[in-house]
């Protein structure tokens, strides 16, 4: 299994490293700081899921998704994002995503997150 993980938080990016080490390591870990290297990352390794914040510099979570969907609409994509906004989430809802989740990212939610990786892995 192949994920993308895409934060321009360091600190957020480590913390889901270390959360899927334990719990998946057999996946393979990608990282990207903003939508536009997320694309180009996305275009040359095609992971399986891609696990990405909306609040970036660059290219934001939102045109990224847009343009990762325009590319493949079947992709897995993984919301994890401080952005509380009822309008975006629906947003983005509608475009398609596996799940939304609000950070923190507390114990629950990140086993529901574990849960939907492991469950979607085996439904590709």
């Amino acid at each position: 299994m192949k994920i993308l993980i895409v934060d321009d938080s360091q600190f957020f990016q480590g913390f889901l490293k270390k959360i899927f080490i334990k719990y998946l390591p057999e996946a393979e870990l990608i990282t990207a700081n903003n939508g536009r290297d997320a694309y180009a990352l996305y275009e040359q390794e095609r992971p399986d899921f891609i696990i990405t914040d909306l609040l970036m510099p660059e290219m934001n979570g939102q045109e990224f998704l847009q343009v990762v969907k325009q590319s493949n609409p079947q992709v897995k994509v993984i919301i994890i994002s401080a952005d509380i906004q009822k309008a975006t989430r629906e947003e983005v809802e509608k475009m398609g995503v596996l799940a939304y989740f609000n950070k923190p990212l507390n114990n629950e939610k990140a086993g529901e997150l574990l849960a939907l990786l492991k469950e979607g892995s085996y439904a590709s």
